[in-house]
């Protein structure tokens, strides 16, 4: 049965944090309607991991590193410097002009290897907290292989700009302020968003919120269907930090 999913695709997100009264702001991106996957959803900015991404991964990598998470993690970086304009995991916050130069150069296709080189930027990977892990697995459908990082929104950024090709709208908001707009109809969110919004809902702050993600080690997680009192529910498995680990499968949006 396995082989009758497509391999997976590497991809990668970016929670970025930004302290606020009285919950940390999240930086959120509506995805365009014509988007084949979760169109018109809120997500964190993201996407898959270029050929580039894993060989600049390789140029960085010590002995002993693991590749699939350094090219993750400038995956996350590089997509949050093209969907919102916002620079995190960099070892020193860019003008303005240097920043919409590297940006306009990722969205004509230079490696961002060579557009650091180019500027005198380089990564700060270090900044990136792992969180996550999530392939669901759909027939007929893609399936992404996600890797989740935090990142807290460093000082001196500036403010985020949709890119408008991928994304219509971006924005800061609480994590439980984007689960009750899905909840009255007013926002579209995907399962693996929710659980995760739900997660990032129990903290106060960015230190707790990678204090927490340090407590649970990182484990992929595949949502499956299961009879629960009387009716299919998605699931994910107990005890990776989420309060909620249930929903029933015919209110649960799978992209």
């Amino acid at each position: 049965m396995d082989d009758y999913y497509p391999d997976p695709i590497p991809a990668a997100t970016l929670v970025v944090f930004r302290e606020a009264t009285p919950a940390p702001e999240l930086l959120i991106v509506e995805r365009a309607r014509a988007m084949a996957f979760a169109g018109g959803a809120l997500v964190f900015p993201g996407g898959r991991i270029d050929p580039g991404d894993r060989a600049l991964a390789l140029e960085l990598a010590d002995d002993g590193s693991d590749i699939d998470d350094l090219a993750a993690r400038i995956a996350a970086i590089r997509e949050t410097i093209e969907e919102a304009g916002l620079p995190v995991g960099l070892s020193a916050m860019p003008d303005a002009e240097t920043l919409t130069a590297v940006r306009s150069g990722l969205h004509e296709g230079a490696a961002l290897g060579a557009l650091l080189d180019a500027h005198g930027l380089a990564l700060d990977l270090a900044a990136l907290v792992p969180f996550a892990r999530w392939c669901p697995r759909h027939r007929d459908m893609r399936i992404f292989d996600t890797r989740f990082y935090l990142a807290r929104l460093p000082d001196g950024a500036p403010e985020p700009q949709v890119d408008a090709t991928e994304n219509t709208r971006v924005f800061w908001q609480s994590a439980q302020a984007v689960l009750d707009d899905a909840d009255r109809g007013a926002a579209r969110i995907i399962f693996p968003t929710r659980r995760n919004l739900e997660r990032l809902a129990q903290f106060d702050n960015f230190a707790d919120a990678a204090a927490h993600a340090a407590r649970y080690p990182v484990t992929t997680i595949t949502p499956w269907t299961e009879r629960r009192d009387g009716a299919d529910h998605l699931c994910i498995p107990d005890g990776l930090g989420y309060p909620v680990t249930s929903e029933p499968l015919g209110g649960a949006d799978r992209a």
